[in-house]
């Protein structure tokens, strides 16, 4: 797991800093009395009437310490092909429509999480231990049979609950050793070689992954830090089969003319002839004709100007949402950046849509009736789930705006060198990336966007969470 670290460690009363985030913006506390009985009721009998396929031998890939396990996967080689075998935990063979449990999942809508904890969509009785796909236990399950060519292309697939049993649990630093190492075998042999399949007809369908790392908080050892993580190839590997999955889900539902599709719009020719000048601007190569996520493939993160290209042209990436339909399909039925329609089927124990998603291409794959408790739920979900992103990532952005604070209120007047990643054009000064420690804050000055300066703390307070700088002269 590659990072940049930062040994300087944050002393752990920034909890009280956390927790007054939680009241902010009314993040749920416990879950009530009757929540937890009818959960802890419903983890003793789940529906179990499902086809037996443990002996598919399943493994989980998660990040260490993980116990709310949605997927579990199973890869084979075919004679002119591959066979993609994805289970999901089946939230739906324990919840009970229209119960005080099913109603709470739908004022949370996503787990949300925080350094110092998370805030679950379920119960931990279900989300840790009972409907979570852990290495031994008897789960059902909702599995895709998924079929691709040579290529990696789809050519069919079918999705029915069964009963699983997961073998192993894998984290992605060992898949990654196992690959460098070229000790990788069976399934994660097949990990590596479908995944770069599916990245290499991303990149032909004009699909992106943006190779940004991502800042976070870590907590260990008594305290925090915070980091800027790349992530690994097998992350991408993994997440090309959970794609593949919620393109299978979204192709299912539109054929059937009903479900639950996350939507993300094409850009604006304004927004997309501003970042084309941008990677001019930068000496970033845009050959015409080539589309914006085969430009993204292969830039450096922690390259300069490659930094502050890929930090401008999330504008291309933004307005994604929900869109639930019964009768005609929607007239936007594509998620931009993965170049093609797309639906979130496969984290119910963390995702309220999902489930919903799932329990639609259930019905469709038997050739049934969509259940009319789920019909209903559709209408409701693309604001359920627009409300509970909002705030998800609202705290993760106090999060780390209280963690950059904090870390940086003793060190007001100090120099520290940084990449211009932003400008405001409007208004002046812009956002700069420091090196050491991993801090993306407001700087002001006439900054020269891609490139390494030298700025000065002018403001650190933990009580605002506002950091800013000042172009040192």
């Amino acid at each position: 797991m590659p990072t940049i670290q930062v040994p300087d460690q944050i002393p752990l009363k920034l909890e009280d800093g956390f927790e007054r985030i939680r009241r902010e913006l009314k993040l749920p506390g416990g879950f009530p009395r009757a929540v937890l009985d009818e959960a802890a009721w419903v983890a003793k009998v789940p529906r179990m009437d499902a086809r037996d396929l443990t002996d598919v031998p399943f493994v989980t890939i998660d990040p260490p310490g993980s116990m709310d396990l949605d997927q579990a996967l199973h890869l084979e080689r075919l004679r002119a092909g591959y066979r993609v075998w994805y289970a999901i935990a089946d939230v739906g063979a324990f919840l009970r429509p229209g119960g005080v449990l099913d109603a709470e999942a739908r004022t949370r809508g996503e787990t949300v999480y925080l350094p110092a904890g998370k805030v679950p969509l379920h119960p931990p009785v279900l989300s840790e231990d009972a409907a979570s796909l852990l290495p031994g236990a008897l789960r059902p399950a909702v599995v895709w049979r998924i079929d691709l060519d040579s290529d990696g292309r789809t050519l069919g697939a079918d999705v029915q609950r069964a009963l699983v049993r997961s073998r192993e649990r894998y984290d992605y630093d060992y898949v990654q050793a196992v690959h460098d190492t070229g000790t990788a075998d069976g399934v994660l042999e097949l990990l590596a070689e479908i995944g770069e399949l599916r990245l290499a007809l991303e990149r032909e369908r004009g699909g992106v992954t943006l190779p940004t790392p991502d800042q976070e908080v870590v907590h260990d050892d008594g305290g925090y830090r915070l980091e800027f993580r790349v992530p690994l190839p097998a992350e991408a590997w993994n997440a090309q089969i959970s794609l593949l999955t919620g393109m299978a889900a979204a192709t299912m539902m539109l054929d059937a003319e009903i479900g639950v599709l996350r939507v993300l719009p094409r850009p604006q020719p304004g927004d997309l002839a501003k970042v084309r000048r941008v990677a001019q601007a930068l000496g970033v190569p845009w050959p015409e004709g080539t589309g914006y996520g085969a430009v993204v493939h292969g830039l450096d993160p922690k390259a300069g100007r490659h930094a502050a290209f890929l930090h401008e042209s999330k504008v291309l990436l933004r307005g994604a949402a929900y869109v639930a339909f019964d009768g005609a399909p929607p007239r936007l039925a594509e998620h931009s950046a993965v170049a093609a329609p797309y639906a979130h089927v496969t984290a119910p124990l963390r995702r309220l849509v999902d489930r919903y998603a799932t329990e639609v291409c259930l019905a469709v794959a038997a050739g049934e009736p969509v259940p009319a408790s789920v019909r209903a739920a559709l209408p409701l979900l693309p604001d359920l789930m627009a409300a509970s992103g909002r705030r998800a990532g609202a705290v993760e952005r106090a999060c780390v705006d209280l963690v950059e604070a904090f870390l940086l209120r003793d060190r007001i007047g100090q120099a520290f060198e940084a990449v211009v990643i932003d400008v405001d054009e409007r208004r002046g000064g812009g956002q700069v990336q420091l090196v050491d420690p991993a801090v993306i804050a407001r700087c002001d000055g006439a900054l020269p966007l891609g490139e390494q300066v030298t700025v000065r703390l002018t403001q650190a307070d933990p009580a605002t969470r506002e950091v800013r700088f000042t172009l040192a002269t």
